[in-house]
């Protein structure tokens, strides 16, 4: 198994949203990924808790599982997969990827 691990800092504006709401919306995107892309197994979005400004602190975590490393690249490269990312990155500013075996 392979867990993909995603961590976003957002923008405190972006697409005529706050930083919080447009959290909520890559959460509700993201989590509705399974359903569409039958070689991601699982997906769970975390959103920060945390009210600082530390560098150290993200606002968004996404962790995946699949398969193989197949099948994360299917995912990676599915077309539903993409347009969130469309979105994903018009509302953020940094992000950070770990991708490892289980």
């Amino acid at each position: 198994m392979i867990k993909h691990v995603v961590m976003w800092k957002l923008k405190d504006i972006a697409e005529g949203k706050t930083k919080a709401e447009n959290a909520e919306v890559m959460k509700e995107l993201l989590e509705d990924l399974p359903r569409k892309i039958d070689q991601l197994d699982t997906a769970e979005v975390g959103i920060n808790i945390i009210k600082d400004d530390s560098d150290a602190i993200c606002d968004v975590v996404l962790t995946t599982t699949c398969e193989n490393e197949e099948a994360l690249q299917a995912y990676a490269v599915h077309p539903d997969h993409k347009k969130v990312v469309q979105f994903i990155m018009k509302v953020t500013e940094e992000r950070r990827v770990v991708d490892y075996k289980v």
